[in-house]
C-alpha cells in the first residue's frame, strides 16, 4: 500500500495521526506569506528540505515494517545489511593500526547495519510497531534533521566535516536507503546503492567507467552536508511544490471531488458504445488532478470501472489494461503530472506555466486516441453501453450535451476576460471584487447542489446510470478551487508552491461549510454535527496528504544520492559516449535507444525518482547527440521525451506496477494485462519521437491560432489514424493496404517537415554577425537557432546546432544576455564571451571562448502542412473502401 501497511493500536495511531498533521501544518506555514509578514518563524530552503526529510523518514519507519509476511525476498535486504555491516567492520579493523580519523565512522554505519540485518531478518506482526522501529524512526529523523540542527556550525566549516558529520551522514544514507526499501520497494535502493558505491570505486572501473574515485569524507559531504546531493534540487522540489500539490489532491478527495468526477464520467458517458470503458478514460484524467499516481489511479478508478468494463464485455486483461492506459496517462496531464512537471520547472529553467503549456498538447491528444481505442475495441466486439435510468432521446441528449459544452466555454470565458477586465479597471482592489465574486459562485452553486437529492454510496454496482444534469448539478463548486489553482498559476503567475497554498486555503473553507450551508439550504438542521463532520473531513486530509507523501519525500532523496553522484563523476559524459557508440551516431536508433535505457531504468520506480534518474543521465545525451546530427532539440522537448518513457515503465512487463494493480482488481494475468496495456499505449510511445521532430506539437514555434489549430487538427488526425492502424480496424477490419497507408498517413500528419525538407532546407544561414538582430525579431517565449563550435573537455573540436530559448520581447543584446549567454564581436567573428551559470545557455552546453558560426532563421518555403492534402486524400480513399466493403457485407 502506498500509504503503510502497518495498522497499528489507537495510541499509536493517534501519534501517528498527529504527527501526519503536523507535517502537513509545517509545509502549509512555510510556503505561505504568513511568516514574511509576521517576521517570525522564516525557515531557510536548506533546513526546510531537512525538516521535510525529516518527517518522511519517520513516517516511513513507523507505517512500513522490514518485512512483509508475503514476501521473502525481504531476507535478500537482511543478507545485504549483514555483510555490509561485517564487512564495514572488518575494513575499521584494518585500518585501526594506521590509527585513520575516519575508523569510528566505519564501526557506526557498520552497527546500523547490522540492526536492520536484524530488523529485515525477523517477522512482526503488522497491528504494532517494535520498539526496534520507533529507535530507527528517530535515529532517521535526527541525521535527517542535521542539517536544521546543525546549520550555522556547517555553515562555518564548508568541505572540512568533523567525525560527528560523517557518523550522521553515513548513518542517514543507509537508514535512508532502508526507508526508501521499506516504502518503494528494492528497485530504487539498489540503484542509488550501486551509484553509491560507484562514487568510491570509480579507480577500479573499466577505462570507459573509470574515474578517481571520491574518499569517504568528500562523498559523505557531497551527498548529506550540502545541496549537491540528497538534499539538492528534487528534494527541494518535493518541499517547496510538490507537498502542497499532493495535499491539494488529498483535501479534494476528500471533500468529495474524486467520487464527484468518476460519476460524472459515467453519467456522460456511460451509455455509449464501450461505455463503462470510455467513462474510465475520462474519470482517470479528471482524477489525475486528485491523485497524480498510477498506481492509486488504477485503485481508485478501477474499482468502479474494471467490473463494469468486464460486465459490459471486455475481457479481464482488456479491462485492466483500458484501467492502465488511462491512469497512466493521468500522470502526462497539467497541472499535476506526477509532481514531475515542478522538477522540469528547475532542470530546464522555465516558468511553471511554460511547462503546461508545452505538456498540454499531447495529453489531451494521447487521450482523446485512448477514447478512440476503445471505441474500437467495443465496436470490434459489437458491445453496447449501459441502460440509463429515463433515456431522453438521442437528439435531447445531443442538444444538452451541446449546452453543456458550450456553457463551459461560456463560464471559461466569462472568468478568464471578466477577472481579467476587474484587474485592469481596478488594479489595487482587484483581489478583494475577485474574492467577492469567487464567493458568491461558491454559495450559488451550493445552493444549486442542494436541489438536488445526495449522491448514492459509492459501490461498483452501477447497473443502471444517474441522469447527467442531476450528477453535474451536484458537485460543480468542487471545480472552484481548481480554477483558483489555475487562475494563480496562469494569470497572477504566482509560485507553484503559492498557487496550490490559496487553492487549498479555498478547500479548506469548501471542507468546514459546504456540508452546513446545504444542511442549511435544505432546512434539515443538525448544523453543529455537519461542521463537527466537515473539521474531521479537514484533519483527514492533512493526515493523508503526508501519508500519500511519504514515498515521494524518501524517492527524491534517494534520487538525490544518483545526482550528487553524477555531479562527482562525471557519468553523464560516459552515457552520451556510450549512446553514440551504440547508435552509431545516427537520430533515430539514438532516440530507440535512449528510450529503452529510460524504460529499464524506471522499472518499480515512482514517477518522481523515475523522472530525477532519466533527467539527470538521459535528457542532456538526446540534447547533445541531436545537435551534433543537426537535429535542433528544444530542452524541454527532451525532459517530456523522457519523462513520456520512465511513465510507460509503470505499464511495461515484468515490473509494470501500475499493470500489476490493475491484473489484482480485474483478477487477470498481470503479464497479459501488461503486455494488452502496453498495445494500447503505443499511441504514447509514439507521442515522444513526433514532438523530438516536430517540436511544433509542445506549442514551440506556434505564433498564431491558425497555426495553433493546424497543428492540433493534423497532429490529432495522426494520432487517430495510427491508433487504427495499430488496432487493424478502422470502420471494419483493416486489409494489410490499409494499415500500411493509415501508418503512412500518420506519419506525414505528425511531421509533414519530413516530405517537404526533402526539397528545400528548413532553416538559411545567416552571418554570425547578425545575431542580435536575429533576436530581436524572434517572437516572445521564442527560439534563437545557432551553429556552434568550440572544443570539449576531452579536447576533441565539436560542432552543433541550438535551440536557445528567449524570454519577451526587446532588444537582441538584453535578451541574449537574460538567456546567459555574453558575446565577443571582433570584426565579423563573434564568440561567447561568457556563459552565466545555471542559465539556458549553459544547460545548452555553451562553454566561452566557442564560436558562433552563424544564425539559422525559417527559410522562405511553402509551408509543410501542405502534405496535410495527399494524406487527408488518402485517408478519404481508405475511408471510402471500407464503407463500401461495410455496404455489401449488411443484408
Amino acid at each position: 500500500m502506498e500509504t503503510g501497511a502497518r495498522r497499528p493500536g489507537p495510541a499509536t495511531r493517534r501519534l501517528v495521526y498527529l504527527v501526519a498533521v503536523s507535517w502537513s501544518l509545517f509545509q502549509l506555514w512555510i510556503v505561505s506569506p504568513l511568516p514574511f509578514w509576521l517576521g517570525v518563524g522564516v525557515i531557510p530552503e536548506t533546513q526546510g528540505r531537512s525538516i521535510h526529510l525529516a518527517f518522511a523518514v519517520f513516517l516511513a519507519f513507523l507505517l512500513f515494517p522490514g518485512r512483509l509476511p508475503t514476501d521473502t525476498k525481504q531476507r535478500l535486504a537482511a543478507a545485504f545489511y549483514l555483510v555490509l555491516g561485517l564487512g564495514l567492520w572488518a575494513f575499521a579493523w584494518s585500518q585501526h593500526a594506521a590509527d585513520r580519523p575516519w575508523v569510528p565512522a566505519y564501526v557506526a554505519i557498520g552497527a546500523v547495519a547490522l540492526v536492520l540485518a536484524w530488523s529485515a531478518a525477523r517477522l512482526v506482526p503488522l497491528a504494532r510497531i517494535p520498539m526496534l522501529d520507533w529507535v530507527l524512526a528517530l535515529l532517521a529523523a535526527w541525521c535527517a534533521g542535521y542539517l536544521f540542527l546543525f546549520h550555522q556550525d556547517l555553515a562555518t566549516r564548508p568541505g572540512r566535516p568533523l567525525l560527528a558529520d560523517l557518523i550522521a551522514a553515513g548513518v542517514g544514507l543507509l537508514l535512508l536507503l532502508e526507508a526508501t526499501r521499506r516504502v518503494l520497494g528494492p528497485a530504487l535502493m539498489v540503484i542509488a546503492g550501486l551509484f553509491l558505491v560507484y562514487a568510491f570505486a570509480g579507480p577500479w572501473m573499466p577505462d570507459l567507467l573509470a574515474h578517481r574515485g571520491a574518499s569517504f569524507a568528500r562523498a559523505m559531504a557531497q551527498q548529506w552536508l550540502s545541496n549537491e546531493g540528497v538534499f539538492g534540487i528534487a528534494l527541494g522540489v518535493s518541499t517547496s511544490f510538490v507537498f502542497l500539490f499532493v495535499l491539494f489532491g488529498a483535501l479534494l478527495e476528500r471533500a468529495g471531488a474524486g467520487g464527484y468526477f468518476i460519476r460524472v464520467a459515467f453519467a456522460l458517458l456511460g451509455h455509449l458504445r464501450g461505455g463503462p470503458a470510455k467513462a474510465a478514460v475520462a474519470a482517470s484524467a479528471m482524477t489525475g488532478l486528485v491523485s497524480g499516481s498510477s498506481i492509486a489511479n488504477v485503485v481508485t478508478t478501477g474499482t468502479f470501472t474494471v467490473p463494469l468494463m468486464k460486465r459490459t464485455g471486455f475481457t479481464p486483461a482488456k479491462a485492466g489494461a483500458v484501467e492502465v492506459a488511462s491512469s497512466v496517462n493521468g500522470q502526462l496531464m497539467p497541472p499535476v503530472m506526477g509532481a514531475a512537471a515542478f522538477l522540469m520547472v528547475e532542470y530546464v529553467g522555465i516558468p511553471y506555466v511554460e511547462v503546461i503549456k508545452h505538456a498540454f498538447l499531447p495529453a489531451l491528444i494521447a487521450y482523446i486516441a485512448l477514447f478512440y481505442i476503445v471505441h474500437l475495441e467495443a465496436a470490434k466486439a459489437g458491445l453496447a453501453g449501459l441502460p440509463r435510468a429515463s433515456d431522453s432521446g438521442p437528439l435531447r441528449r445531443l442538444i444538452a450535451g451541446g449546452l453543456a459544452v458550450s456553457g463551459f466555454l461560456v463560464l471559461a470565458g466569462v472568468v478568464y476576460f471578466g477577472l481579467g477586465w476587474i484587474k485592469s479597471v481596478a488594479p489595487e482592489h482587484s483581489i478583494w471584487v475577485i474574492a467577492t465574486l469567487v464567493l458568491g459562485a461558491y454559495l450559488a452553486l451550493l445552493w444549486w447542489a442542494s436541489r438536488v437529492p445526495p449522491p448514492p454510496p459509492e459501490t461498483d454496482d452501477l447497473a443502471i446510470l444517474p441522469a447527467p444534469g442531476p450528477t453535474l448539478q451536484g458537485g460543480l463548486h468542487f471545480l472552484l478551487p481548481v480554477i483558483v489553482l489555475i487562475w494563480c498559476l496562469v494569470v497572477e503567475r504566482l509560485s507553484p508552491g503559492l498557487s496550490a497554498f490559496w487553492a487549498i486555503l479555498f478547500l479548506v473553507a469548501i471542507l468546514l461549510t459546504q456540508r452546513p450551508l446545504i444542511a442549511w439550504f435544505r432546512g434539515e438542521g443538525r448544523y453543529l454535527g455537519a461542521v463537527t463532520h466537515g473539521a474531521r473531513d479537514l484533519v483527514d486530509g492533512l493526515a493523508q496528504g503526508a501519508r500519500n507523501m511519504i514515498g515521494i519525500g524518501v524517492a527524491t532523496a534517494a534520487a538525490g544520492i544518483i545526482v550528487g553522484t553524477v555531479a562527482m563523476t562525471g557519468i553523464a559524459l560516459v552515457m552520451t559516449d556510450l549512446v553514440e557508440w551504440l547508435s552509431g551516431g545516427l537520430i533515430l536508433p539514438m532516440l530507440i535507444l535512449t528510450a529503452l535505457i529510460c524504460l529499464v531504468l524506471g522499472l518499480g520506480l515512482p514517477t518522481t525518482a523515475n523522472y530525477i534518474i532519466v533527467a539527470t543521465l538521459m535528457a542532456p545525451v538526446i540534447v547533445a547527440l541531436g545537435a551534433e546530427n543537426g537535429l535542433l532539440i528544444p530542452l524541454i522537448a527532451a525532459h517530456l521525451f523522457v519523462f513520456y518513457f520512465g511513465i510507460m515503465a509503470d505499464v511495461t512487463p515484468p515490473v509494470g506496477l501500475a499493470s500489476f494493480a490493475a491484473a489484482a482488481v480485474a483478477r487477470a494475468n498481470p503479464i497479459q494485462t501488461g503486455i494488452q496495456a502496453l498495445w494500447y499505449s503505443l499511441r504514447t510511445i509514439t507521442l515522444p519521437f513526433v514532438f523530438i521532430f516536430n517540436p511544433q506539437l509542445l506549442l514551440i514555434g506556434v505564433h498564431s491560432g491558425w497555426q495553433l489549430a493546424l497543428t492540433f487538427a493534423g497532429a490529432l488526425i495522426g494520432m487517430l489514424a495510427f491508433a487504427a492502424a495499430t488496432q487493424h480496424y478502422l470502420l471494419t477490419r483493416n486489409r494489410v493496404w490499409e494499415t500500411a497507408a493509415l501508418l503512412l498517413i500518420a506519419l506525414t500528419l505528425f511531421v509533414p517537415g519530413l516530405w517537404m525538407d526533402r526539397f528545400q532546407p528548413a532553416f538559411s544561414a545567416l552571418p554570425a554577425s547578425e545575431i542580435r538582430a536575429a533576436a530581436t525579431a524572434v517572437p516572445a517565449s521564442g527560439h534563437l537557432r545557432l551553429e556552434v563550435r568550440g572544443w570539449d573537455l576531452a579536447g576533441d573540436e565539436v560542432v552543433k546546432r541550438i535551440m536557445l530559448p528567449l524570454g519577451e520581447s526587446g532588444d537582441g543584446h538584453d535578451r541574449l544576455t537574460a538567456a546567459g549567454l555574453g558575446l565577443v564581436e571582433i570584426g565579423d567573428r563573434v564568440s561567447v564571451g561568457f556563459v552565466r551559470f545555471g542559465s539556458p545557455a549553459d544547460r545548452l552546453g555553451l562553454e566561452g571562448g566557442w564560436q558562433i558560426e552563424a544564425v539559422l532563421m525559417p527559410a522562405a518555403r511553402p509551408a509543410p502542412e501542405w502534405f496535410y492534402v495527399p494524406a487527408l486524400a488518402l485517408l478519404a480513399l481508405v475511408v471510402w473502401r471500407q464503407r463500401r466493403r461495410l455496404a455489401a457485407a449488411s443484408p
